[in-house]
């Protein structure tokens, strides 16, 4: 097994549930660790194309609302293991430094791990819906 990561991708979204954020929008950073047996080859079409995973989290991320970040690490997460055949698991993690809170914070982030289901590594897994 190994692990393709990518990591602090940055969007602007309008993810939240207060109406500011859907007008404004804010910075979303996003990291992901996807479980995979990648094959020992040099060839992109046989293992996890970084850019297609990219192109994927970019247009879930910024041409779609959510008012939870869980809900859109779920989606992410979800849309991961569906289009990637090699990845067993995928773990997503969706940050919004901005957060509107009443005092300071660095960041608040969601993280989430699911297992492709039936996967042998996890045995029934969780079910992806």
């Amino acid at each position: 097994m190994a692990r393709v990561v990518l990591s602090g991708m940055r969007f602007h979204g309008y993810h939240g549930v207060f109406e500011e954020e859907a007008r404004l929008g804010a910075p979303f950073i996003v990291d992901l660790e996807i479980e995979a047996d990648l094959p020992a080859t040099d060839d992109l079409a046989r293992t996890i194309d970084y850019a297609r995973v990219y192109e994927l989290v970019r247009r879930v991320v910024t041409g779609e609302r959510y008012r939870l970040i869980e809900a859109l690490a779920h989606r992410l997460a979800r849309d991961i293991l569906d289009s990637e055949r090699l990845a067993r698991a995928v773990t997503v993690r969706v940050h919004k430094p901005h957060a509107p809170l009443p005092g300071a914070v660095g960041d608040v982030m969601v993280e989430i791990h699911r297992r492709r289901e039936g996967d042998a590594f996890g045995g029934d897994g969780d079910r992806i819906a």
